[in-house]
């Protein structure tokens, strides 16, 4: 079957611009700025997670981690412990790890270019061209989900995103959208994903509003909901955990670093037990065993039903396993996964 042809939609990009002077955002604290650190961190923190919430992440890790070179420095129960909350906890090792080949690859300094960009853990396509367009004023595209959105009810592009070779086609055609001015690029990316986050919303559009609207063939079509297309569903799955709460004499809370790999990965964290045997073999001195109600805690693709049991015990008894004894005046500064953060902050 031959490929659809796509028509570009003449003066897309221009309109696009004006638009985002005049109404895009404009007072975001990542904006009106060059500084690749910070357009970095800000790309990095903004996957998959809202801008409001990220709003005081933000300002708590420049404040904490001025620059990249700080970050590179920090050791990475530092950077977990600031990103506490904020989930998707593999951003914040990457993270870690890409400032830290900033240092020694690139002498401190952030490469210019998307395709250097990409060298670094952590960085894809997308995020290394808004870098690059932001600071660097590169004409590269970006295609996150807000972006993919906009473009293919832009375009009418109804091939199913799910499969590799139609995704590439859209990139190719985002290439071709780009503005023909290098000095554009900056206020055309954002643009995009201004567009993206307030008016072509994945379940409700604001079309009247659009500066594209004349332009969008889904419009035209009557059917903006429909776009993009990928079929392509991801599988939920759950699981019941045990969550051994043990504490003793002294108010201290037993806590244990996780694996590097997994759940959790590299946080501090409540020992985890398959089974409510488990859990009661691992602390056999424990007393005052406490039943606390379990919760249903949500992950992108898996539900974890938790069942937290408290149990009391004396300074010199400790249960199996790798661990410490915790303050708690000290756990809140660990990174800490945020059901276990809620957690312990009911004490």
């Amino acid at each position: 079957m031959p490929e659809t042809v796509i028509q570009m939609p003449a003066g897309f990009a221009t309109q696009m611009v004006n638009w985002q002077r005049q109404y895009g955002r404009q007072s975001l604290p990542w904006q009106n700025t060059q500084d690749p650190y910070r357009v970095w961190l800000s790309e990095i923190m903004l996957q998959q997670t809202q801008v409001s919430t990220v709003l005081d992440y933000f300002a708590r890790f420049l404040h904490k981690f001025p620059d990249v070179a700080a970050l590179a420095a920090a050791e990475q129960d530092e950077v977990l412990a600031l990103w506490s909350g904020l989930g998707y906890y593999s951003r914040a090792r990457n993270m870690h790890r890409c400032a830290q080949d900033v240092m020694a690859r690139f002498g401190g300094v952030f490469p210019r270019h998307a395709q250097d960009l990409q060298t670094l853990p952590g960085i894809g396509r997308s995020t290394a061209a808004a870098i690059a367009a932001f600071c660097f004023q590169e004409r590269v595209a970006i295609l996150d989900g807000n972006v993919k959105r906009v473009l293919s009810r832009v375009l009418g592009f109804a091939d199913d995103l799910a499969v590799s070779k139609n995704e590439k086609q859209l990139w190719q055609l985002a290439e071709k959208m780009l503005p023909e001015q290098a000095a554009d690029m900056p206020s055309y990316t954002q643009s995009l994903m201004d567009l993206g986050a307030t008016l072509c919303l994945p379940r409700k559009t604001q079309c009247p509003a659009c500066p594209v609207q004349p332009m969008c063939k889904a419009f035209e079509n009557g059917t903006p909901l429909a776009y993009p297309v990928k079929t392509r569903k991801l599988k939920r799955s759950s699981a019941t955990l045990w969550l051994l709460w043990a504490e003793n004499a002294q108010g201290q809370v037993w806590l244990h670093k996780r694996p590097q790999k997994g759940i959790w990965a590299g946080l501090f964290c409540l020992p985890v037990f398959d089974t409510e045997d488990q859990l009661l073999a691992a602390w056999p001195q424990g007393q005052n065993v406490r039943y606390l109600e379990p919760w249903k805690h949500v992950l992108t693709h898996r539900d974890l039903h938790l069942h937290p049991v408290r149990l009391s015990g004396s300074v010199h008894a400790q249960p199996a396993g790798d661990g410490q004894w915790v303050d708690a005046a000290a756990w809140p500064d660990l990174g800490l996964p945020a059901p276990m953060r809620s957690l312990l902050s009911s004490l």
